[in-house]
């Protein structure tokens, strides 16, 4: 890739290759470095970004930057724990947090440059522990909340600049004309960015890691892998790519022939299935743990691919494995130095770390993100059909079929019913594991003031029909069967079939359909709808669904034998992810 005019310092958190992705999407191209990459390699740059991070500046060893960065004279914009360094490293005084902050807030701002055009009172998404209590020399006070009384500072004469929440995520609703105003109004940066422009660099990466080597790709036939596939056919030619689709057995219901199809027309002959569902569902039988689960996966994955490289010729030498990584894959597996590990992906396991060691490894799109990757797959002329496909995880259902170890009643609360099923949140910039609270009525903003005030939850679902209260509704101890992955996939179906039919599913980024081990004896299931709408995935709003179609699905649902009740997840990302492990 070229020189970045913007790089982004990383100081651990989730966001970090957001606020990449955001200055990307300004036309503007950034890369992203650890905190303490000496000051030197940013002599260039236009800007600098401190990201946000979940460390405290004084924890023992917490990421610092390098001090001679402050005097570079290039501007620099702190974020969250950014802003927090330049109290912290220059003359300033971070007060430690007693109590976290996390979530909407409304920030009162001063005029600025930082702020020209949306001074006054705005919404903010805050996350954060410690805050700045003393300016450092030559900052003022630019925004104030009623329990942050420092939200925003700024030396104007160094150009360095800090905000204590997040521009960069959607919840900050003026957040992306404040880094406009930062780029291009401050640091002068200029418009040099166009992801489709990179395919010659990255098909020359191929070739050049590649060598005289061909590539194997283990398919799933969504957008990443298609397009990754694809960069490498263009770069070295059908001859030397060939690709393998594995059915897990964990898969949607007729996805294996719809793989089939669009890989046999981008290269007939170099594709084929490897039936591998008993292999996964066994190894799979005992597990609950959502990270063992995505472990076994993982490693089953491995196990598979060296079964499959065995039989053949590919490990002669003469053949590397091609995947479909993406930026946000990297960094929600803790890929980047202090980056808080936020879910382990299958690609990112023990054996794939070997083969990259032993350089058979190549990941054309690993600097791209989501809606970038669909830029080059359109430029490379492949059909909207494909490139708008909803994203799917690479574990398949069996991150969406929950289990639970030991039978357990829901507790009546304030708010609602506390569910004691474990789900994956992201609060601050680390990973949650907590309980689900149902309330009556789909109400989102409620949901966010629950998630973010009651510390037993980071998800809330509404309840949109039931089999009888949801109060008598029971936690079962469960497994992953192929029974229960069964009703999730038929569930899943419907409602696949009816959101295309009613043109919902095109108004919405993603639509995962999540089954639960809550119900009555008779009915030990549940099934919780999950819409989401998104850019990238690295935030995400909850949608609500069309009253028609809501009340369909739900009668449709509530028909399927085994299944009691059916819920909304109304919960935005932060503080629940989209997927629920």
């Amino acid at each position: 890739m070229e020189q970045a005019q913007v790089s982004v310092l990383d100081t651990g958190g989730q966001y970090c290759h957001l606020i990449a992705r955001r200055v990307r999407e300004l036309g503007i191209y950034a890369n992203v470095f650890a905190s303490d990459t000496p000051a030197e390699t940013f002599r260039r740059n236009r800007a600098l970004i401190i990201s946000g991070g979940p460390a405290s500046v004084y924890t023992p060893g917490s990421p610092l930057l390098d001090p001679a960065t402050f005097a570079l004279g290039v501007p620099i914009l702190g974020i969250c724990y950014g802003q927090q360094l330049f109290a912290h490293q220059l003359d300033g005084h971070v007060e430690p947090g007693t109590k976290g902050e996390y979530g909407l807030a409304y920030v009162d701002l001063q005029p600025s440059p930082l702020f020209e055009g949306v001074t006054g009172r705005q919404q903010v998404w805050m996350s954060h522990r410690d805050q700045v209590g003393r300016l450092p020399t030559g900052f003022h006070l630019l925004g104030s909340t009623g329990t942050c009384p420092i939200a925003a500072i700024g030396d104007d004469q160094r150009k360095l600049y800090g905000m204590q929440f997040h521009p960069e995520v959607v919840q900050t609703l003026g957040g992306q004309r404040m880094l406009e105003n930062f780029l291009f109004g401050i640091a002068g940066c200029e418009r040099d960015w166009e992801p489709a422009h990179q395919l010659p660099v990255v098909e020359e990466q191929i070739r050049a890691i590649a060598g005289k080597r061909s590539v194997f790709f283990f398919a799933s036939g969504g957008v990443d892998s298609t397009v990754a596939y694809t960069v490498c056919l263009r770069a070295l030619g059908p001859e030397r790519v060939h690709a393998t689709y594995v059915d897990t057995g964990l898969m949607r219901e007729g996805e294996t022939e719809f793989v089939r199809g669009v890989f046999e027309s981008l290269a007939a002959g170099s594709f084929n299935v490897a039936d591998a569902q008993e292999d996964f569902l066994s190894k799979l039988a005992t597990a609950r743990d959502p990270e063992a689960k995505r472990l076994i996966i993982g490693e089953e994955f491995v196990h598979v691919q060296q079964r499959i490289l065995e039989s053949g010729h590919y490990l002669d030498g003469e053949w590397i494995l091609g995947q479909g990584t993406i930026y946000p894959d990297t960094i929600e597996s803790g890929g980047t130095k202090n980056a808080d590990l936020i879910k382990t992906h299958h690609n990112r396991v023990a054996g794939i770390q070997k083969l990259m060691e032993e350089n058979r490894l190549v990941e054309p799109l690993r600097e791209f993100y989501k809606d970038e990757v669909r830029q080059l797959g359109r430029a490379l002329g492949l059909p909207d059909a494909l490139l708008d496909r909803h994203p799917f995880p690479g574990p398949g259902l069996a991150i969406r079929c929950l289990c639970h170890s030991e039978h357990a009643a829901l507790e009546k609360t304030h708010d609602g019913w506390l569910m004691p099923v474990r789900t994956v949140g992201v609060q601050g910039d680390s990973r949650t594991y907590r309980a689900v609270l149902v309330i009556d009525a789909v109400d989102h903003e409620l949901a966010t003031e629950i998630a973010n005030r009651d510390h037993r939850v980071n998800r809330v679902v509404a309840c949109l029909g039931a089999h009888g209260p949801v109060g008598e509704l029971q936690v079962f101890p469960s497994f992953l069967t192929k029974s229960r992955l069964d009703t999730l996939r038929h569930a899943d179906a419907i409602v696949r079939r009816m959101s295309d039919e009613s043109g919902f599913d095109a108004t919405i980024w993603q639509f995962p359909v999540v089954l639960i081990p809550a119900g009555t004896p008779d009915r030990p299931d549940s099934i919780v709808l999950r819409p989401i709408d998104s850019v990238d995935g690295m935030t995400a709003t909850a949608t609500a669904i069309p009253d028609a179609l809501s009340a369909q699905l739900t009668a449709t649902l509530l028909a399927l034998p085994g299944i009691a009740a059916v819920f909304l997840d109304l919960t935005h990302k932060p503080p629940g992810t989209i997927e629920w492990e």
